[in-house]
């Protein structure tokens, strides 16, 4: 069976926020996807009950993760 070409196979959503977080910080997340999660007191714990409930703002993320590994390369 052949590796997957999607980035996000096998991406926890943890995993995702917790390196987006590293990457840019909260202040710069909170810029960059305006949700309250990663404005007001935020965590890695809290932005994950809010993204497992919340399509849009889970795809905003995803998107900004793929957007991070496009510049990295």
């Amino acid at each position: 069976m052949l590796p997957s070409k999607d980035p996000l196979h096998g991406k926890t959503l943890e995993a995702i926020v917790t390196e987006l977080q590293a990457h840019y910080g909260w202040e710069e997340l909170a810029q960059q996807i305006n949700i309250n999660c990663f404005k007001s007191n935020p965590s890695v714990k809290s932005s994950l009950t809010f993204l497992r409930k919340t399509d849009w703002a889970r795809k905003k993320v995803e998107s900004l993760y793929l957007y991070m590994l496009r510049k990295r390369k």
